[in-house]
């Protein structure tokens, strides 16, 4: 059987999810299968490709829901899983047949996709989690921003954030997919020790140095919430928690910036911000006006390139907004 494995891309819950069915599903549903993956991306316009659900079985793990037949498998705990609301409707109707309900997962409570996936893992297939579980652990904290200071998430002292760092600049096609199978196979710090994966990490740790310097040279921290513009610097990825680490006393932050494939507007909340949760607004819904989302608390927004325009009076509207509705005020 030739199994695909569609997963959110350049994101360490994406792959660690990837990796987490793949162990499941090679051990408690077809022995001798082979996977291939492939990475998904939050862009603007159509996020698939009908042409490439060519497997046996198809399965989608941490990003949005597709209607197609062909997909197979599909887990997801994004507060924004559905682009439509018939393709909502399609999944609620798909609960009422039992082929379909039993391979196809939604649950906006969990934190990570990867702790999702193992638990329906576990209490349905009697999947066992106990060799996986630090990977488990790590994915709901780098997911779910569960470090224990804004240090520890902009510093890189653990395996996993030195990973995730590699992970969300890589621009190679082929890397990400060698390095899932590994991810459940052997300890992170044995996996960032690879000889393919091992170079990569210094000059990458300059580069976030310099994201650090640039972002501290465009930050402006106003009423609670920061604002940057770095689209004149493109980045393929940078650390979401350094404006925090700049500037602790900030409850949200909206970030402009530019890659090779889309403008996007990242907007989330700063993790260790001490305003009431009721009074938090769900960045979720507010990226979804612009075609984006997220969860709860850290959203974004992607617009293709030549819409910088666009994008950039988008972010003006939620600073303003964001401004306006300061929790600690």
């Amino acid at each position: 059987m030739r199994v695909r494995v569609f997963y959110h891309d350049k994101c360490f819950d994406g792959a660690c999810s990837a990796s987490l069915f793949t162990r499941f599903h090679r051990e408690r549903i077809t022995q001798g299968a082979s996977y291939e993956y492939h990475g998904l991306v939050h862009r603007a316009g159509a996020l698939f490709d009908e042409a490439t659900f060519t497997g046996d079985e198809n399965a989608i793990v941490d990003f949005k829901y597709s209607a197609s037949p062909r997909i197979t498998w599909w887990f997801d705990h994004h507060l924004s899983a559905f682009l439509t609301p018939q393709d909502h409707e399609h999944f609620l109707a798909c609960q009422r047949v039992p082929g379909c309900a039993s391979r196809k997962f939604f649950d906006p409570s969990y934190t990570s996709c990867t702790s999702f996936l193992a638990h329906i893992a576990s209490t349905r297939y009697e999947f066992d989690t106990a060799p996986v579980a630090d990977l488990i652990h790590w994915a709901d904290i780098v997911d779910g921003a569960r470090y224990e200071s804004p240090e520890a998430a902009v510093e890189m002292a653990e395996p996993a954030m030195k990973l995730t760092l590699i992970i969300e600049s890589t621009q190679d096609p082929e890397f990400i997919p060698r390095l899932i199978p590994l991810l459940t196979e052997m300890p992170l710090s044995e996996v960032l020790n690879q000889p393919f994966v091992a170079p990569l990490l210094p000059p990458l740790l300059e580069r976030h140095h310099q994201a650090i310097a640039l972002i501290r040279s465009r930050a402006e921290e106003r009423n609670g919430t920061i604002f940057f513009d770095i689209t004149d610097h493109p980045l393929e990825g940078f650390n979401k928690f350094i404006p925090y680490y700049l500037h602790p006393n900030a409850t949200y932050s909206i970030g402009l910036s530019k890659s090779s494939f889309r403008t996007k507007v990242a907007v989330g909340s700063n993790p260790w911000t001490k305003a009431d949760p009721a009074k938090m607004v769900n960045l979720a819904q507010i990226c979804e006006r612009y075609g984006g989302g997220g969860h709860a608390r850290v959203g974004a927004i992607s617009f293709s390139p030549d819409k910088e325009e666009q994008a950039r009076a988008a972010a003006a509207e939620i600073v303003a907004e964001l401004r306006s509705k300061n929790p600690l005020a």
